[in-house]
């Protein structure tokens, strides 16, 4: 046991292991993206299925149709009278229909700013009280002016409208049930939700005047198209990534494919052939959805109150009408209305690889943490080594005979190991004053792009990005600069000790965030992994500067400008999107690109342009 001990101590001393982290720091990333590459395939996914047996999807007839078509057909030409009215005149008149139904009316003023730019509006809603119910639940349907593409949502309406007065017939519900009809999808929508939550800042959002007991969940209707459909598109991605319950959507497709005939589809894949190829795309748009964090219908905004809901979207050319529509809503409405209690069996995280087909948070989840993990590793490394004195670029192996070594040395006093003794640097006190500093330093700015981009004004934004595009490029040449003509110009042993710092940093924020928000900290890490393996080229410039440009091409706000335009989007668009998420919907990703992501880069790019001077720490007594 003793040599056995001897032996550790001397292989835990042994500098060859210090040469391990990079590579092992590799492998966590290249085995993480194979990883995610592999969810795709069905042996790594599960099918879906109803874990809340109450829902009952499917097991009831539905009755709306017949004679409902003719009142749908006159709320349209209702709604149709209405299409170039103010949005008080709008709601003057569905006030109007909603008392006629005998339903109480709320109305709701709100008022946002951001960049600038004043969005302001009216919700109204009706609130149908379940004649079965104690108002302790409510089940909502959303159905806004505008969907989140600005389209006149002119059939969603009238078949909320129809809806609404075909619920009203039935004394079967034992949830009220709550129709909301906001100006538009992005902004009217989060204003109610707040407020029904008390949730909202009362200078910009007014209370609501009536209310109903806690949501169970909520549906919404995006029928912007004319004609009949072939297909329903299931939106579900909410605020920050998050999700609704699998058994909600599970749920839709039940009914949609086994009641209604009707065929469903998620994140854009219209035609589905359920191989490789497909699966592997639909993962990829539901982590990019998911790593924006911004709302993708008026669904999003119910999600971070824990309201499960989706929006409702026909799409295709097919046999389908409006009443194939609203027997799915209705079928929707019943299942909910049997729950006891909120969905809560099924899985909240998840990614879907299609509408059959699923793969859970245990299984996706090592891939965002071995990419994490990786700069720990790497963090750690090199906390070990710059605890050590270098000489040259390694420590020195010396081989000596037993013969010689028996004379000075004991056993397992000085690493000897079957006849080798390792020469190990002499250990010396860490100076980490100065790599704190500049850490901490690189962290708190990160505040300065964070508050540009969300407060400038939206018609010099795209002006004041392509400035900080530029100003980007050269402050860690200016920074550099100045620390390597200081008094104080860090050591190698302080460059070994700012990489370790900025890395912890960076592996914990990652593998923190991959719990909530497993897209984007996985986004993050990979765009991120070369700063693993940055270090300073003092006497090559040409690899500095390789190297330098390498980083380059991977700072944020160049990704930021290469992703608006390899998605046809202007950028103004994008930062204007992302400023209003931050402002409305409380989106904290251009947080995690600016505080965290940024600083990281900037401390790279600062590693590989150093030049280490040639001071020396202390060494240690025995």
């Amino acid at each position: 046991m003793p040599r056995l001990i001897s032996a550790v101590l001397a292989l835990r001393r042994d500098p060859r292991l210090l040469k391990l982290p990079p590579f092992v720091s590799l492998l966590c990333i290249i085995v993480g993206v194979i990883w995610l590459l592999m969810l795709p395939l069905d042996n790594y996914s599960r099918r879906t299925y109803i874990s809340e047996n109450a829902l009952l999807p499917g097991q009831v007839h539905t009755y709306f149709g017949g004679s409902d078509q003719n009142v749908f057909r006159a709320y349209r030409h209702e709604v149709d009278a209405l299409q170039n009215k103010t949005n008080i005149e709008v709601n003057d008149e569905l006030e109007k229909i909603f008392k006629g139904m005998g339903v109480k009316v709320g109305r709701q003023n709100y008022t946002y700013h951001s960049l600038g730019d004043t969005y302001t509006g009216e919700n109204v809603y009706a609130i149908l009280q379940a004649p079965r119910g104690d108002a302790t639940e409510a089940i909502v349907l959303v159905a806004a002016w505008k969907n989140v593409k600005e389209e006149f949502n002119r059939n969603g309406l009238a078949l909320a409208l129809a809806l609404t007065r075909y619920f009203k017939r039935w004394s079967l519900w034992s949830k009220d049930i709550i129709l909301v009809v906001p100006p538009e999808s992005r902004a009217g929508t989060q204003a109610w939700v707040d407020a029904y939550h008390d949730a909202h800042d009362p200078s910009q959002v007014a209370s609501l005047p009536i209310k109903s007991g806690a949501l169970q969940g909520a549906i919404a209707l995006d029928y912007a198209q004319e004609g009949r459909f072939e297909s329903v598109h299931i939106v579900y991605d909410g605020v920050n990534g998050q999700l609704p319950n699998l058994d909600l959507i599970n749920s839709v497709v039940n009914i949609a494919n086994g009641q209604m005939g009707m065929g469903s589809a998620l994140q854009g894949m219209w035609k589905h052939n359920q191989k490789y190829d497909d699966n592997l795309k639909t993962v990829l748009r539901g982590m990019l959805n998911q790593a924006l964090g911004h709302a993708v219908g008026p669904h999003s905004s119910f999600i971070p109150y824990h309201v499960d809901a989706i929006t409702l979207q026909p799409v295709g050319h097919g046999w389908h009408d409006e009443m194939g529509l609203g027997k799915l809503v209705e079928g929707m409405f019943r299942s909910l209305n049997n729950l006891l209690e909120k969905l809560h069996q099924s899985f909240f995280f998840y990614l879907l690889i299609h509408k059959h087909r699923f793969v859970s948070i245990g299984t996706y989840l090592p891939s965002a943490m071995l990419v994490a993990a990786n700069f720990t590793i790497m963090a750690i490394a090199l906390w070990v080594k710059s605890g050590y004195k270098e000489e040259g670029d390694s420590a020195v192996v010396v081989k000596q005979k037993d013969d010689t070594s028996k004379a000075k040395t004991k056993s397992g006093e000085d690493g000897k190991v079957n006849g080798e003794v390792a020469a190990t640097s002499p250990t010396v006190e860490r100076e980490v004053l100065l790599p704190l500093i500049l850490v901490a330093s690189a962290q708190f700015l990160g505040v300065v792009p964070l508050f540009v981009f969300n407060h400038t004004p939206s018609k010099i934004l795209a002006p004041v990005f392509c400035a900080f595009l530029g100003a980007n490029a050269g402050i860690p040449h200016v920074v550099s600069y100045l620390l390597t003509n200081s008094r104080h110009r860090p050591t190698a042993q302080q460059y070994l000790l700012i990489k370790s710092f900025s890395l912890l940093l960076l592996g914990m924020f990652l593998s923190t965030l991959a719990t909530l928000n497993f897209s984007l900290a996985f986004l993050v890490g990979l765009l991120s992994a070369p700063l693993s393996f940055t270090r300073p080229w003092p006497s090559n410039p040409a690899a500095r500067y390789a190297n330098a440009s390498l980083l380059h091409a991977l700072a944020p706000p160049v990704v930021l400008l290469a992703g608006s335009v390899a998605a046809g989007v202007g950028l103004d668009t994008v930062l204007g999107e992302a400023a209003f998420g931050w402002h409305v919907w409380g989106m904290y990703t251009p947080l995690v690109v600016w505080c965290v992501w940024w600083p990281a880069w900037l401390v790279g790019q600062l590693i590989v342009l150093g030049q280490p001077g040639t001071r020396e720490g202390k060494e240690k007594k025995a």
